[in-house]
């Protein structure tokens, strides 16, 4: 069985070559309606000149509104080709560890305030958003943005594993979400679907619609009397009073049909989405609970929106001008606008379901992706009880595979606290970063990195990233004794705390600082939760024994070689002997006495 990476390459190959020819028919079917267009000119000039009946321009006419709709489907078929070259090329770039850059980084979802997202690099340039995202739409990246912000409970765990595992092998499943229509994230979202479907009534009365139609079989019957008996009368008094009719609904015609225009294009990313849903066959509840969300009555999500797609369409080729002069007469932007609405009022309901769906299995083939371009990671353990976090060789997934070194942690009834000591930049920070993202992972339902990882249904709070605020007028400690006292309430909710404090209380003095620590740790511990602390400080490591047995001391060694700082970034038992600031002060070549 070959390997993820080999198996995106083979593919990648293949829509390469595919692009290619696609380009090819695109550039051809361009020239043919030039020259259809040519033509059509060249009748009309003998037409007026009597040479030519005017029956002969139906030819051209016909063959160019053909080689439009044709013409459409190839630069679709195109550009479908190259969203599959983005699409295993990111994928490459992940397998590969070069992923950074690459994809969303979910920046709207950043919240300083949050307890953990902010601290663990949940979203923003090279965050875990990005790692995973691989949706197409605004609702696919809510909900996977949700999953990770609010830890779900062991049976939506369950379910959301059950449901990765079946989509793992479904890679072109994914492709064709991949493959989904152009990327319009930042021109519609969610809410402006919604409340585009939900709106007011635009057009209205209902009759005008019937008096709109009579007209086209009218100027239909002028025009065969222009061709047939030179007779122009007709002709002119059904185009005059149509005018007079069209002319006052023209701002509520075009509003009609601009604001449908980006709704969908987002809904036709959906549309490709939902299609390929709508013909699977699940097994996991979850999925099989999305699929029900799609079917309106007797029709499907997906043929519904294409119906929509095509009435857009036929309204954008009104920026074609041979189709522009053709559609006039005939009140072809009015009929579109009421059709437009028409769909609006039956489906506008509905939508908001389809989004869900949708968006909630783009957050499963995110998780799925990531699973399949990482076997090697398991799904952890959700267990009952007291808190629990039992991580085997836990892993950093933001850091590459080359540069990313394995610990163990192991917090549970009798070890409560760790408390991580050792020198700048030796990785104590980088270790409750690890703890903390994989509790992230796993209680969204996806696997993480380690051997092996147990736990507990846990909320979880961070002060990795607290700073200071200008704006708010707030100093670092204050901002950080802010966030403790949040995780001090976290730490009273349903669900035991699992903490993550980098340098707590380093903005005081080493009194303060040691007192209120072993205060609040105290206080945390008591209310059942559990965590890990880091230092330099190494006065600080005297915490474990006052809260021994539940708190154990462990450290990170580092070394000069070379007049080089070494770290081996391993964790190791009791509390560090030494620090490396005057050396490292040093070896900057500040002047420091011994």
């Amino acid at each position: 069985m070959s390997s993820p990476a080999d198996e995106y390459r083979a593919r990648l190959e293949r829509r390469r070559a595919e692009h290619a020819q696609w380009s090819r028919l695109d550039a051809r079917m361009a020239v043919t309606r030039l020259v259809v267009f040519a033509g059509f000119v060249l009748l009309v000039v003998l037409a007026w000149r009597g040479l030519l009946s005017w029956w002969w321009l139906g030819a051209p006419v016909l063959a160019f509104l053909v080689l439009v709709q044709r013409h459409d489907r190839v630069i679709r078929a195109r550009e479908a080709a190259a969203r599959a070259i983005a699409f295993y090329e990111r994928g490459l770039a992940r397998i590969e560890d070069r992923w950074a850059g690459t994809g969303e980084p979910g920046e709207r979802f950043h919240d300083e305030h949050h307890l953990y997202a902010h601290d663990l690099d949940l979203f923003g340039p090279g965050s875990l958003f990005e790692l995973l995202s691989i949706a197409r739409t605004g609702a696919g990246e809510e909900t996977l943005a949700s999953w990770l912000r609010v830890p779900a409970d062991p049976a939506t765990v369950a379910a959301r594993q059950q449901a990765v595992t079946e989509l793992t092998a479904a890679l072109d499943l994914r492709e064709a979400l991949g493959r989904a229509g152009s990327d319009v994230r930042d021109a519609v979202h969610t809410e402006a679907i919604l409340a585009w479907a939900g709106g007011a009534v635009r057009l209205s009365p209902p009759w005008l619609r019937w008096i709109a139609l009579l007209f086209t079989p009218l100027v239909i019957a002028g025009f065969v009397l222009v061709m047939t008996a030179g007779d122009q009368r007709l002709l002119v008094a059904v185009l005059v009073a149509q005018s007079l009719f069209a002319w006052p609904q023209l701002a509520r015609t075009e509003h009609a049909l601009h604001a449908a225009e980006g709704v969908a294009r987002e809904l036709d990313v959906l549309a490709h989405l939902l299609e390929r849903i709508e013909r699977e066959r699940f097994a996991a509840p979850a999925l099989v609970a999305l699929r029900q969300k799609l079917q309106t009555g007797t029709t499907d999500a997906s043929g519904a929106i294409r119906r929509l797609h095509r009435l857009v369409a036929v309204y954008e080729w009104q920026h074609n001008l041979m189709f522009l002069v053709l559609s006039l007469p005939f009140l072809v932007g009015t009929h579109l606008a009421w059709a437009i609405e028409s769909w609006r009022l039956r489906y506008g309901r509905d939508i908001h379901e389809w989004l869900a769906a949708a968006g909630a299995f783009e957050a499963f083939a995110s998780l799925s992706a990531y699973r399949y371009e990482h076997p090697d990671d398991p799904f952890p353990v959700i267990v009952d009880g007291p808190a629990r976090f039992e991580g085997e060789s836990l892993g950093h997934p933001l850091l590459a595979a080359e540069r990313m070194v394995r610990n163990d942690v192991r917090l549970d009834a009798t070890t409560r606290l760790l408390v991580v000591s050792g020198s700048n930049m030796s990785g104590k920070s980088t270790l409750l970063r690890t703890a903390g993202i994989n509790a992230v992972l796993a209680q969204a339902g996806a696997p993480v990195r380690a051997r092996a990882l147990t736990l507990s249904p846990l909320a979880l709070g961070a002060t990795l990233r607290i700073q200071d605020s200008l704006q708010e007028g707030r100093s670092r400690f204050y901002a950080e004794i802010t966030r403790i006292r949040q995780l001090a309430d976290a730490a009273a909710g349903p669900r035991p705390l699992l903490f993550l404090l980098d340098e707590l209380f380093h903005g005081t003095n080493s009194h303060d600082r040691l007192v209120g620590a072993a205060g609040v740790l105290r206080s945390l511990l008591d209310r059942g939760a559990i965590g890990l602390i880091t230092t330099h400080d190494l006065a600080l490591t005297a915490i474990a024994d006052e809260l021994a047995p539940r708190a154990v001391n462990i450290h990170f060694e580092d070394w000069f070689d070379a007049g080089e700082m070494r770290f081996d970034y391993r964790v190791k038992p009791g509390r560090v002997t030494r620090s490396n600031a005057l050396a490292l002060m040093r070896a900057v070549g500040l002047e420091v006495d011994s």
